[in-house]
């Protein structure tokens, strides 16, 4: 039961954070939804963080762990948001910002985790 609340807890916030994000970043006047690109890359590069400390030390316990990586990146990170976003650009026939988003949300993703595992061995 306490592990849920953990996790209860840090999505809360990732989810509220996001949300901000989502409305500062995000206008009807841009084709593209930064907010979500911003908000799934930075829990990208935190979870690499996170969890390339915990690989790297003991100091992290698995509440703290089950509260950031997976409540908080989870809760921040959102990949319904960014399905439906594409499923917008596909609908509304804009093929080359559905191809621009996604690629550019996988590559940019993926390098983010890698930096922060990176970026955790200066630590």
């Amino acid at each position: 039961m306490k592990n849920l609340l953990f996790v209860f807890i840090g999505g809360g916030f990732g989810s509220v954070l996001r949300f901000l994000i989502g409305k500062w970043l995000n206008n009807s006047e841009g084709n593209f939804p930064l907010g979500t690109f911003v908000a799934n890359v930075l829990g990208s590069l935190l979870i690499g963080v996170i969890l390339g400390y915990v690989a790297k030390n003991d100091a992290i316990n698995q509440n703290h762990t089950l509260l950031l990586a997976t409540g908080f990146c989870g809760g921040f990170t959102t990949f319904s948001t960014f399905a439906y976003e594409n499923q917008v650009f596909l609908k509304s026939g804009d093929f080359t910002s559905f191809a621009f988003y996604t690629i550019a949300s996988f590559v940019v993703g993926f390098l983010a985790v890698f930096a922060g595992i990176y970026l955790v061995k200066f630590i």
